[in-house]
């Protein structure tokens, strides 16, 4: 027996195992997926017992944050740098075009829904009241949450300071800019 005698029957033998392995990695898929909807809850549920330390997460989450007294110390230079993430769908700048979302131009104390030219979500037209300090900071915070419906797929800023930093830099663009509280 030659070396191409071996090489043909490795060959074969390779080519055997990639059918089987690949021919049932492809069936999984053809079938919904490694698991899909099929997917079995684990055998073995762990019960652990309730120190309170998950109610007290909780409750720290439930507690909204007054951004108030975070604004006066609140830096329009780091404010920048967050926004730099709101930039694919919005327009900070003065006269800036609407994008995927209105352009943010002196949004401080605008009606909720109102920049001219921009067509809203329902749930964004039906809101009603002005973005003051505090919608917008319950808004940037959790957005899903403050409006459900809302089209807008940002998951929200969780650091107050850095909420603050980003309403200082808001704040910041327009002509007068709002009081500060």
């Amino acid at each position: 027996m030659d070396s191409f005698e071996i090489n043909k029957y490795i060959g074969w033998a390779l080519f055997a195992l990639l059918i089987i392995f690949g021919g049932r990695t492809f069936m999984d898929l053809y079938n919904g997926g490694h698991g899909g909807d099929q997917v079995q809850k684990a055998a073995y549920f762990i019960e652990a017992e309730d120190d309170g330390a998950d109610k007290a997460n909780k409750k720290a989450e439930k507690k909204e944050v007054d951004i108030k007294p975070l604004l006066a110390s609140a830096s329009v230079d780091s404010g920048a740098k967050q926004a730099k993430k709101c930039l694919r769908c919005h327009s900070f700048e003065k006269g800036g075009a609407h994008k995927m979302g209105p352009a943010l131009y002196d949004i401080v104390n605008r009606k909720i829904g109102g920049a001219s030219g921009y067509t809203y979500s329902k749930s964004m037209a039906a809101k009603g009241g002005d973005w003051d300090y505090d919608a917008l900071a319950a808004f940037l915070k959790a957005p899903k949450k403050y409006m459900p419906k809302t089209a807008m797929s940002f998951s929200g800023i969780r650091d107050a300071n850095k909420l603050a930093d980003l309403i200082a830099f808001m704040r910041s663009k327009s002509d007068s800019p709002a009081q500060l509280p």
